[in-house]
C-alpha cells in the first residue's frame, strides 16, 4: 500500500476528474471558450499555465499522481505471493512443486511430500510434510531459486529417525493423522473429510494421485496431491 504524504492528500482533489481533459477544462472559463471559438484552444492554452496561477499538470503528471491517490484509497490485494513465480526450475521435483504452489496456496489442492533421505553419516530419515501448510510457514524461494534442500521435521504430519527410532507425528493445518488399523497410516483432510492413504501398496484414497518423482536432491520423493471438495 501506497503510505498517506501530503503530497498524495492534496491531489486527492484530482478524484473529480475522469480525463486529463476534464482537468484541463476546470482550469478554462466559459468566457475563454467565446473568445477562442475553439475548447482544444482553450486546453492548450490551459495545458501551457496561462489558466492557472498554480502550476499546471503534464498529462504524464497528472496520471501519475492520480494513480498515486488511487493506489493509496484502493490498495491492490494481494492474497499470496508465489515463490516460485519467475524463476526458471530444472530439477524434476523443483519442477513438480511449483506447478502444486498456486493450487496448494489457494486450498484447490493439499499436497502432501513424503520425502527420505540419508544423514551425512548413513542414517535413514523421513517424513510427511502438508506443503500448503509448510509453505505459509517458511519461505520456499531458496527452493527455487538455487536449489537449497527443505527438510521434514518433528513437527511436520510424520517424521522418522531410524537411528534414534524417533517417530513422530502430528496434525496440521490441511491434515489429521489417523492410524487405520488395516491400512496403516493415513491422514484425513480436514475440510472435505477425505483420506489419504500413505500405504504405497495401497489405493491412495478418493480424490488422490500418487506420483513418484525422480530428483537427484534426495533418495526418494512421493508426491500425493489431494483434489479438495468444497461444499456448495
Amino acid at each position: 500500500m501506497v503510505a498517506a504524504t501530503p503530497q498524495i492528500e492534496a491531489d486527492q482533489r484530482l478524484l473529480q476528474f475522469k480525463t486529463y481533459e476534464d482537468y484541463l477544462d476546470s482550469l478554462t472559463t466559459s468566457q475563454d471558450i467565446c473568445n477562442l471559438q475553439s475548447v482544444a484552444v482553450a486546453r492548450t492554452l490551459a495545458e501551457l499555465g496561462y489558466r492557472s496561477s498554480a502550476e499546471t499538470l503534464s498529462r504524464a503528471s497528472f496520471q501519475r499522481r492520480l494513480g498515486a491517490v488511487l493506489d493509496y484509497l484502493y490498495p491492490t490485494f494481494k492474497a499470496y505471493e508465489l515463490s516460485s513465480e519467475g524463476i526458471k526450475v530444472h530439477d524434476p521435483l523443483q519442477q513438480a512443486l511449483a506447478l502444486r504452489e498456486r493450487p496448494n496456496r489457494i486450498g484447490v489442492v493439499a499436497t502432501i511430500i513424503f520425502v527420505r533421505y540419508y544423514t551425512p553419516t548413513g542414517f535413514e530419515v523421513s517424513g510427511y510434510i502438508d506443503y500448503a501448510h509448510r509453505l505459509k510457514l517458511e519461505n520456499w524461494k531458496p527452493f527455487f531459486k538455487s536449489g537449497k534442500k527443505f527438510w521434514p521435521r518433528n513437527t511436520d504430519l510424520g517424521y522418522c529417525h531410524w537411528r534414534s527410532g524417533k517417530c513422530i507425528s502430528n496434525g496440521s493445518l490441511n491434515y489429521k493423522v489417523v492410524i487405520d488399523p488395516e491400512k496403516g497410516l493415513t491422514f484425513q483432510n480436514r475440510f472435505d473429510r477425505k483420506v489419504v492413504c500413505a500405504d504405497p501398496a495401497a489405493n491412495p484414497g478418493i480424490g488422490t494421485t500418487r506420483i513418484r518423482i525422480n530428483t537427484d536432491m534426495y533418495e526418494h520423493i512421493v508426491l500425493y496431491d489431494h483434489v479438495v471438495r468444497r461444499k456448495v
